[in-house]
């Protein structure tokens, strides 16, 4: 049961934070035609989902614990890998297909990279 508290705990911080932050973005970069709020958070919850990684596997720094908390709740709900999904297929059903596919590379791309940084800069 513990748990399922810590996971509904991050879950719930994550999900706040994830609408604060996509909205800040979208609001204050309006006249950028892109789903940049989208695209911040999952390059900051790739970036921190690799530095959590290392310090709870590699470096012990942080109580196996906080996996769940952290990685499992705040990041999941953080993420909005769905929303990303939802944002590529609205832009190729509106005919730009272009701005699609640059979105979506550019997405993966930062996002593994992110990651990658994480846990190098952790490390």
């Amino acid at each position: 049961m513990q748990v399922y508290l810590l996971i509904a705990l991050g879950g719930a911080c994550g999900a706040l934070s994830r609408y604060g932050i996509g909205r800040a973005v979208n609001i204050y970069l309006a006249q950028i035609h892109w789903p940049l709020g989208t695209f911040a958070v999952n390059i900051a919850g790739s970036f921190t989902i690799g530095a959590i990684y290392v310090l709870i596997t590699e470096k012990s720094s942080l109580h196996a614990d906080w996996r769940y908390v952290l990685m499992v709740g705040f990041l999941g709900a953080f993420t909005t890998f769905s929303t990303f999904s939802l944002e590529s297929v609205a832009m190729l059903e509106a005919g730009k297909i272009a701005m699609a596919m640059l979105y979506m590379v550019a997405t993966l791309a930062s996002c593994v990279i992110g990651c990658w940084l994480g846990m190098s800069l952790v490390r």
